[in-house]
């Protein structure tokens, strides 16, 4: 008897198995109901496994990893399907954490128009669906990361290069994370469809696959794009904020070389070397205080014509 988190729809010919849990016990049962090769079973039960495309006689192994943008964490990480495609079945496992499967497998379950649009007596059509909701929600991830990006923008030339370090750094683990689950997605439909014409129609599946493979083209072109956004950023802001240290130490360096001068005098007296101007005279307080003062002034002004200051 299946497990409550096996579910099935059968119509038309076709049987879709949603599995949305992966631990042994719905393991056992897809191995008992069709007889999936153990190494298949135990790829479903890794936590992380690289996307993949392997040939059997009777079915084709489908793995491929999609995006979750973690709030909490301001993170995103990635989220495994597995999918088993036969003549007249599909098999998909997961974690129950990727909405657009979840919608589509309920929907379908829901309306008999929905399965009378996608059952049609092999997968190509339900496995093209499925997919193209998967791609599709993507792109809020995107979108997110491309107004993440400009927000830093703006609050670089707003005068916060300092915070914005850690922000950049976010958007770039972002970004990294994004690609690494993305980047083999392409190679693996193209292979698909090379791979299985056993399954489906070629002819039919290219025509599907083919806005599939665009997808995930247009995908990596705007992760391409964001990531070359991000990294000139960085060394835009990196170069603020050394300009800024610059002017910094420019001007703790005009500091002292202004003070030089009084260092000096004020060391001279201190030291009570004998015969120094105005020793004696009772206003030497209030007249060492006027050359302080004025030889700071000239300074300060010789800076000033020279714009260093």
């Amino acid at each position: 008897m299946p497990l409550e988190t096996i579910q099935t729809i059968e119509t038309r010919g076709l049987r879709w198995i949603n599995v949305s849990r992966v631990t042994s016990p719905e393991m056992e049962y897809l191995k008992r109901e069709f007889n999936f090769h153990q190494l298949h079973l135990d790829d479903c039960l890794s936590p992380y496994q690289r996307p993949k495309l392997d040939i059997r006689s009777d079915y084709l192994f489908l793995v491929l990893v999609f995006p979750i943008y973690r709030r909490k964490t301001r993170e995103i990480i990635s989220s495994e399907v597995d999918f088993f495609i036969g003549s007249n079945f599909l098999v998909t496992v997961h974690r129950n954490e990727l909405p657009p499967l979840i919608n589509l497998f309920n929907a379908c379950q829901a309306s008999k128009s929905k399965q009378d649009k996608y059952f049609t007596g092999n997968p190509s059509v339900l496995l093209y669906e499925l997919l193209n909701q998967l791609l599709i929600s993507c792109k809020p991830i995107l979108e997110f990361l491309n107004y993440f990006i400009d927000d830093i923008e703006e609050s670089i030339f707003r005068g916060y290069e300092r915070r914005m370090v850690r922000e950049i750094l976010i958007a770039k683990r972002d970004i990294i994370n994004f690609r690494r689950i993305m980047q083999i997605h392409r190679s693996i439909l193209t292979k698909l469809i090379e791979k299985s014409e056993q399954f489906f129609s070629t002819g039919q599946l290219k025509l599907y696959f083919k806005e599939l493979i665009e997808t995930t083209g247009d995908i990596w072109e705007v992760l391409d794009n964001l990531n070359q956004s991000i990294n000139s950023i960085e060394a835009t802001n990196n170069s603020l904020i050394s300009f800024r240290l610059n002017d910094i130490m420019k001007l703790l360096a005009i500091a002292s070389v202004c003070f030089l001068p009084v260092t000096i005098i004020a060391s001279l007296y201190n030291m009570r070397v004998p015969n120094l101007p105005l020793e004696s005279n009772p206003l030497v307080f209030p007249s060492l205080l006027t050359i302080m003062a004025v030889s700071v002034l000239i300074l300060f002004i010789i800076f000033k014509k020279k714009r260093w200051i």
